[in-house]
């Protein structure tokens, strides 16, 4: 089949307009995920209760969903990008106002609604609608002084970083804090405020550790660990040297058996043990390929709005995955985190599924881009 320039279609368009390059990656971390998943999710299953292959199955049908997700957001054009972005915040805002209510409480924290029989993380979708609603409030306070965009951009971070950290959820709380503070500074806006904000942030992980014993506990054990330690960090880091350059086999790995969480904040270490460093450079690089492409994409762009949305979604992406990794060979606390893709987990991955395909529709070329 052949697509003609005169057709004038949306799907004609979005063809001719798309960056395939930086599609085609994210559809093979896509699949990549899938594939791992194999490797740490059975033997979690079967400590649980379900049948060997319950989460891979699961993680093969989000991934599916999370494609459309990818394809069909990546057809929309900037406005649209941004009405479904405030669409997508005001819901998950109503979410985690319910979810301190209503939501299931697991291992102290309420982060989740039971929907249907399905659990759902509204914080999870909330992080790509809050970086494109932040990035398009601080480009409006630059280029129209009549509007009260950095006061709302600053009000609606407060918001949210109060909403995060009633459930408590610490670790998402930094994260966006991270990026938003990024955008602050990229807007233009004054150095000194960025590191009045930089300050406010290191007070509250003060304060964060003072008021949370899970946080202090977490802190204390990564910077003072004891001799002989068999915590899920320790555990995980010692996956790396058994697993070497090359793993020790699919199937092979012990790691996963141990480790409660090996299917989703751990399984970046399943993944070295049993496949190797190798491997695990080779996912970082496109990890990093596809973060560095979105960046690229956004220096390009010359609509302030555009760009600084775009930067936000690759540094939100980015982050998050350096966070788990980070965790994962021990240079990090633990924190919760997912690897974008490869980490189970419907939430994330639908979330993270919206996150590329806005950023893709906001890296399509446009006339005179």
């Amino acid at each position: 089949m052949r697509i003609s320039r005169a057709d004038k279609s949306r799907m004609t368009e979005w063809w001719f307009t798309t960056d395939f390059v930086l599609l085609m990656a994210v559809f093979v971390l896509l699949g990549a995920g899938v594939v791992l998943s194999l490797a740490a999710s059975p033997s979690v299953a079967l400590r649980s209760g379900f049948p060997a292959y319950h989460f891979v199955i699961r993680h093969a049908f989000f991934a599916s969903v999370g494609a459309v997700i990818i394809v069909m957001v990546s057809m929309l054009d900037p406005r649209s990008v941004r009405r479904l972005s405030l669409g997508v915040l005001a819901a998950s805002i109503a979410g985690l106002i319910f979810v301190h209510f209503y939501g299931a409480e697991i291992n102290g924290a309420r982060r989740w609604l039971s929907i249907a029989g399905h659990s759902l993380q509204p914080s999870e979708f909330a992080k790509p609608a809050f970086v494109v609603v932040s990035a398009w409030l601080l480009a409006e306070a630059r280029e129209r002084p009549d509007m009260p965009g950095l006061p709302l951009a600053v009000a609606l971070m407060c918001a949210l970083a109060g909403l995060l950290v009633s459930q408590p959820d610490v670790g998402q709380t930094l994260l966006v804090l991270s990026v938003w503070t990024a955008l602050f500074f990229a807007s233009g806006q004054p150095v000194r405020r960025a590191a009045a904000i930089g300050l406010v942030a290191a007070g509250g992980l003060y304060g964060a550790y003072h008021a949370f014993a899970h946080v202090r506990f977490r802190i204390d054990r990564f910077l003072n660990p004891l001799p002989g330690d068999l915590s899920q960090v320790d555990r995980a880091m010692r996956s790396f040297t058994e697993g070497g350059f090359l793993g020790r086999g699919p199937g092979e790995g012990t790691i996963k058996t141990v480790l409660p969480d090996a299917h989703t904040d751990f399984i970046f270490a399943v993944v070295a043990e049993e496949y190797g460093i190798l491997t695990c450079l080779a996912l970082l690089s496109l990890l990093a390929f596809i973060v560095f492409r979105l960046l690229w994409r956004a220096a390009l762009e010359p609509d302030a709005a555009i760009r600084l949305a775009s930067v936000g979604l690759a540094l939100l992406f980015g982050l998050q995955a350096l966070i788990n990794m980070g965790v994962n060979v021990g240079l990090l606390p633990a924190k919760g985190m997912t690897l974008p893709f490869i980490s189970a987990g419907g939430s994330s991955m639908l979330a993270v599924s919206l996150t590329l395909g806005m950023a893709l529709a906001l890296a399509r070329r446009r006339p005179g881009g």
